[in-house]
């Protein structure tokens, strides 16, 4: 049997779950691999046949999507042309983690594919989101168009989402607390973070920024690039994480029992749904009308957090369900 498994290569969370998923895939089949996009900092070990430019958000500094930069980025013909590029009829089963070249190419061609990503849970009108009307919405819901949906989110909110995938090498750590916070706002420079952050002189801030190639340290503020290990060792050890809306870094900090502080990316109606799942789970959330971060900073750091979150790893069972129902 052949399998592709289509990725977006945008943000860090796909393809940490994927590095998960593909060897539990390999198990079923000839499996071949495509990423598109050009924005993640976490690569995979296993070779990619297929590298795809797609449609990538750029990550600006000031908080948000960077739209100048995104839409220079956006290529058409090339899009369209990677659309024909994929032999999708070869395989007998195509998984789509919000990938829009292959999710576009099956629509086309009369094909069916699996969804198979935290964004599939959005096809549930169950899923805690904000009453504002925004284009994110429905970008978020024709950005990748599949046929059969398989969600996670931080809740069951339906009978085809389940709990966060939880990397093998997130549940084998073992949670120590040193004292000190980790910090990954993707979308914001860490200069910035750096004059807010050094307000608060009693802690310790281990920040990983995409937008500096060397380390550097600023009073009780240490500042390095993104590197994997290294922020999976800080956030084992650490008191609590200071994030993004997304949902694998939020899902490992719950996992681990730390605190969590998120900001949304602004603009982001995906990051804007999550945080505000968190919301109503009891977690605080720092959004764009927020000025003034220092004073929700300060109480995210004296207060205790009391929350058990349940993730239970069920990765290998979901996708030997997957696979027996989907294949063709």
């Amino acid at each position: 049997m052949k399998i592709l498994y289509a990725i977006q290569g945008t943000g860090n969370g796909h393809v940490s779950r994927a590095r998960e998923i593909i060897p539990l895939l390999q198990q079923h089949g000839d499996l071949d691999i495509l990423i598109s996009g050009t924005q993640a900092d976490v690569k995979l070990t296993q070779e990619v046949k297929y590298q795809l430019h797609g449609f990538s958000f750029i990550f600006g500094k000031k908080g948000g999507v960077d739209h100048f930069k995104t839409w220079r980025n956006m290529n058409l013909p090339r899009f369209i042309k990677d659309m024909k590029s994929v032999p999708l009829k070869e395989y007998n089963l195509i998984i789509n983690d919000f990938e829009p070249v292959t999710a576009w190419a099956c629509k086309n061609q009369g094909l069916e594919s699996v969804s198979l990503s935290h964004q599939a849970s959005f096809k549930s009108k169950k899923v805690p989101r904000p009453r504002t009307i925004d284009w994110g919405k429905i970008i978020l819901s024709h950005y990748a168009p599949t046929t059969h949906h398989i969600g996670f989110h931080f809740e069951k909110y339906d009978d085809f989402i389940y709990t966060p995938v939880i990397r093998s090498e997130i549940r084998n750590l073992q949670p120590t607390n040193l004292g000190h916070y980790t910090v990954y706002l993707p979308a914001v420079d860490d200069k910035h973070l750096v004059k807010i952050l050094k307000e608060i002189p009693s802690t310790r801030w281990e920040v990983f920024s995409k937008h500096t190639k060397t380390a550097y340290s600023d009073g009780n503020v240490f500042v390095e690039p993104v590197n994997n290990e290294k922020f999976n060792q800080s956030m084992a050890s650490c008191e609590g994480l200071f994030t993004g809306g997304g949902f694998e870094g939020p899902a490992e900090a719950l996992f681990l029992g730390k605190k969590l502080l998120v900001a949304p990316m602004r603009f982001q109606y995906e990051q804007q749904c999550n945080a505000y799942a968190l919301k109503q789970l009891g977690l605080p959330v720092i959004w764009g009308s927020n000025r003034n971060w220092l004073p929700i900073l300060k109480e995210f750091v004296s207060n205790p957090q009391e929350h058990q979150f349940n993730f239970p790893d069920e990765t290998a069972a979901i996708i030997d369900n997957m696979v027996r129902k989907y294949t063709k």
